[in-house]
Order: structure tokens, then sequence, then C-alpha cells
């Protein structure tokens, strides 16, 4: 929240929101609430692009958070 970056914050904000919005549709499969869908939990489940793509993804978020702060 504190970058200033817009790039950076947008970037974060998209990553976030994929990993988030990956584990509501696995909870969500996981209650009834929808169909099932395929989609990993992220960290959890296996499934290695999945994995790939979420550690990826985190050190994305965490390189922005480390040139944030070296400022």
């Amino acid at each position: 929240m504190q970058q200033e970056d817009l790039f950076a914050k947008y970037l974060v904000f998209g990553l976030a929101f994929g990993i988030l919005i990956q584990a509501i549709l696995n909870l969500c499969v996981v209650v009834g609430l929808i169909p099932v869908t395929g989609v990993t939990l992220p960290f959890l489940s296996y499934g290695g692009s999945s994995l790939l793509v979420s550690m990826a993804s985190v050190g994305i978020i965490l390189n922005v958070s480390r040139q944030s702060s070296a400022k």
C-alpha cells in the first residue's frame, strides 16, 4: 500500500487477487456451493503448474515489497 510506483501497486494487487480467487473457488467447491471446477488450493493441493505459478507470484510480491522498503 505504501508503494509509490503505480504499476507495482497494480501488479501486487493482481497477483494477490489471483491467489485469493483461487483459494475462494477451491473452498466453495469443498463446501459444495459451486460445482467441481478443478482449481487447486494454493500451496497445499497437488498441482505442479499451479504451485509453480503461485510460488512465482509470491516471489514477485516479495520482490516488490523489498524494493519499496529499500527506498
